[in-house]
């Protein structure tokens, strides 16, 4: 089973409304679990060299943007904003591709669903999109840089 099928497997399971679907062939083994927010997919495949059961979690972008990772609170002297944190690992982009405008700057007005930045994951770009209103008051990521699963992107004033 090759990646495009893979994928294809997760928009159709997110489709259909599905909870959870496990799928048992001879040499792999696939769970995908759907809920509110986010689609989670395990693969489990055998490995041909040690005859045992190899797990690789396999980050797989959907035609639908992601969510950004829960929102928090700051504390401190950043008491009063809101940070929008990457949902996935990856590399962070701030614009579509190099010749485009940034999605967000310092200042901006952003509305929940508005696409925040890119994060590319195994050679797919997944947007990311705000889960909140406001106004960004902070980038935490320098553009083309890594980042990891549920680091600070952004602080968001929600006033």
């Amino acid at each position: 089973m090759d990646i495009k099928e893979i994928q294809n497997l997760i928009k159709f399971v997110a489709k259909s409304g599905t909870s959870e679907v496990k799928l048992e062939m001879d040499d792999i083994k696939i769970t995908i679990k759907t809920g509110s927010s986010k689609t989670e997919t395990t693969i489990v495949q055998a490995n041909p060299m040690a005859q045992m059961p190899m797990q690789t979690a396999a980050p797989v972008s959907t035609e639908t943007p992601a969510q950004a990772a829960p929102v928090t609170t700051e504390t401190g002297e950043n008491a009063n904003y809101l940070t929008i944190k990457s949902p996935i690992i990856g590399t962070f982009y701030r614009k579509p591709s190099p010749d485009k405008p940034m999605f967000v700057e310092v200042g901006s007005s952003i509305n929940s669903g508005d696409t925040v930045c890119v994060i590319e994951a195994m050679k797919l770009f997944n947007e990311i999109e705000s889960e909140i209103s406001g106004k960004i008051v902070k980038i935490l990521v320098d553009d083309s840089t890594p980042v990891e699963f549920d680091q600070p992107l952004f602080l968001v004033d929600p006033s």
